[in-house]
């Protein structure tokens, strides 16, 4: 799997490149499928805002409103109980996975328990686009501080990559460059801090940052 791991979504020419190449063709000829499941494990989020991400409404114009040829939802709450035989395809056939933010230890909890997680080492040719949570999903830990599901365990996460991010740099008032630097000290892997105009990009192993914005990284 290609893996695009940003704070705020495809927000500039440089990560909207980067996504096209991934791609292996325009934006408008690739069928997409939303993941919204993280929204639903963070205080935040809710049904209105699910709604406009799986909708393409003007504020998820960075991710589910890039202008795909087609645009699917997929819940993974919802796998469990309609069989693997059904929805598996539907990724397989899908160019591109849309990955929303919210908690990413509830999303992780979801993509084990619907099977993803087990299918993503076959998808070598999908696109993962993370936002938030979504990319912080696929690093080995998120660290308390990001932790808001109560039902979580421990802030870790998948480990498909051996690094972890701090998302949503200078955005809010609690992420500022002092808050990343605090949050690193603990978090005991490599990682980096992305604002909104950041990516982190992974292609068999190989990890490349692109960036219009500010960033930082932490650790070897």
């Amino acid at each position: 799997m290609k893996l695009l791991l940003t704070s705020g979504g495809v927000t500039n020419p440089s990560i909207r490149s980067a996504l096209v190449r991934l791609l292996g063709k325009p934006i408008d000829e690739c069928h997409a499928l939303c993941v919204p499941t993280a929204q639903w494990g963070h205080p935040m989020c809710g049904p209105t805002s699910v709604r406009g991400f799986t909708a393409a409404d003007p504020l998820w114009q960075h991710l589910s409103g890039l202008g795909w040829a087609s645009l699917g939802v997929l819940e993974l709450t919802a796998l469990p109980s309609i069989g693997a035989e059904r929805w598996v395809p539907w990724v397989q056939d899908a160019d591109v996975l849309l990955v929303d933010g919210g908690d990413a230890t509830y999303l992780c909890h979801w993509m084990r328990e619907s099977g993803l997680a087990d299918l993503l080492p076959s998808l070598h040719d999908t696109v993962w686009v993370g936002v938030s949570a979504g990319s912080m999903v696929m690093t080995p830990r998120i660290g308390a501080y990001f932790v808001e599901w109560p039902s979580a365990p421990d802030d870790r996460t998948l480990g498909v990559v051996d690094f972890s991010v701090f998302p949503h740099l200078d955005a809010f008032p609690q992420n500022t460059m002092a808050d990343a630097e605090r949050w690193a000290v603990g978090i005991g892997v490599p990682a980096y801090a992305i604002d909104e105009q950041t990516a982190v990009q992974v292609v068999d192993g190989a990890v490349e940052v692109i960036s219009e914005g500010r960033r930082k990284k932490f650790g070897p």
